[in-house]
């Protein structure tokens, strides 16, 4: 469920018209809606009633401080990959004590900070991670608490590009080496061995992969308090995936039950790391027709966003539902066409041979689904500024970033001198 719906004959974003703020703020532009970013977490956080759980809100998936704030006032924790991510958390107001650091290179200026300021647990992926840890932790005076990211070798069935949980992955130690790691990691100096942590990849609609991952985490938990550790986190990562399509996943409800009845006996806090699901069906790019092309053998719908403002399509042929903004009647017929975007890249395309009531230059349309992994994937190819951010809070919206000025980005490059002559 979101919060964009048609009211007589306009979509709205909550009590906003999508126009209205296409036309204020310009085009192409994201927009949120709070209340919708509301339910989501608070439906994913409520399935886990009377559990001991953290749920650490993916910060890769959309890191605007607006919608971290909002999440943060809910009781969110973050799972953070960068330094950058890591001085977002916080700058939203999320407290150390709730972030988790996962990712595979982390540098020892990134561990100086996430120590410095005491985050709750740092996802180790490798051997030669936990040795420099240990270096820093122990030059700095502090104790790292860790769990290592393990690779259980899953199939997630999903896109192999948002695939982690296989053995060819780069993420994780590998799931036959994990006991021999921890028993070395434990003698390490400045090292709290505290849990561990999988994650099989993302946007995952059957609860199968999930099952079979989580049932080898209890497997390994056992067995390394067999061999002495004191295992008392599991950090079950994200991946949960959203309806792009139409095709709806299991609810988090059905994914909680799995969780609980692999782990919810070990006496373990849970850690969860959803991002996409909070925030995907938060979002929209809304973007206007710039011209409508009729070509050889097909027709083009060329809009004024492009696969820099949104790459997922380019990227791993994510799929987008493409709306209307004003609502068409009921009794158009839709004609096929390829939605693409001005990018001199024949890439640089979101939809072919989509079905679509028929538009004309100056209409707005709606991609849906975009509140993950949109803005915050964007780039300045070809010389664009990046995409305004919009946040709708009921009956009002406030523009969240802004579109940079082209001559701020001219601003950004550097003459050197014995060019300026």
């Amino acid at each position: 469920m979101d919060h964009f719906n048609y009211r007589n004959g306009e979509l709205y974003a909550e009590d906003v018209p999508v126009a209205k703020i296409a036309a204020e703020v310009g085009t192409p532009v994201y927009v949120y809606s709070t209340a919708t970013l509301e339910r989501h977490f608070n439906v994913f956080s409520q399935a886990f009633d009377g559990a001991n759980a953290l749920v650490c809100f993916a910060v890769k998936a959309n890191s605007n401080l607006a919608v971290l704030k909002t999440l943060a006032r809910l009781g969110a924790g973050a799972d953070v990959v960068s330094e950058g991510e890591l001085r977002r958390a916080l700058a939203a107001g999320i407290p150390a004590s709730k972030i988790v650091f996962s990712g595979v290179g982390k540098k020892p200026s990134e561990m100086e900070l996430a120590l410095e300021v005491g985050i709750h647990q740092f996802n180790v992926e490798s051997e030669p991670e936990v040795h420099v840890l240990s270096d820093v932790a122990s030059r700095m005076g502090k104790t790292a608490q860790i769990a290592f990211r393990v690779n259980p070798d899953v199939d997630a069935k999903t896109h192999a590009k948002i695939s982690t949980g296989k053995a060819e992955n780069k993420f994780g130690v590998p799931w036959q080496d994990a006991s021999r790691i921890y028993g070395e990691a434990a003698k390490l100096p400045g090292i709290e061995i505290k849990g561990v942590d999988v994650h099989i990849g993302s946007q995952l609609t059957d609860l199968e992969p999930f099952a079979n991952a989580f049932d080898r985490v209890r497997e390994l938990v056992q067995q390394l308090r067999s061999e002495g550790h004191d295992i008392t986190r599991v950090d079950l990562g994200g991946g949960l995936g959203i309806p792009y399509d139409g095709n709806i996943p299991p609810s988090p409800v059905s994914y909680a039950n799995v969780a609980l009845n692999s782990i919810g006996n070990l006496g373990c806090q849970l850690i969860f790391e959803p991002g996409r699901l909070i925030v995907g069906n938060a979002g929209i790019l809304v973007s206007e027709v710039v011209y409508v092309k009729q070509g050889a053998e097909r027709k083009f719908v060329i809009l004024d966003a492009a696969m820099n403002d949104l790459v997922r399509p380019a990227m791993y042929d994510g799929y987008h539902q493409i709306d209307t903004v004003r609502e068409p009647d009921g009794s158009v017929s839709l004609e096929a066409a390829d939605v693409v975007g001005p990018v001199c890249e024949t890439g640089d395309t979101f939809a072919r041979g989509r079905d679509l009531p028929p538009v004309a230059a100056g209409d707005f349309v709606a991609f849906r689904s975009a509140g993950a992994y949109g803005a915050v994937m964007a780039s300045t190819y070809n010389t664009r500024p990046l995409v305004p951010e919009v946040l709708v809070n009921g009956d009002h919206y406030a523009v969240i970033r802004a579109r940079p000025e082209l001559d701020a980005l001219l601003e950004l490059d550097t003459i050197p001198d014995w060019l300026e002559s």
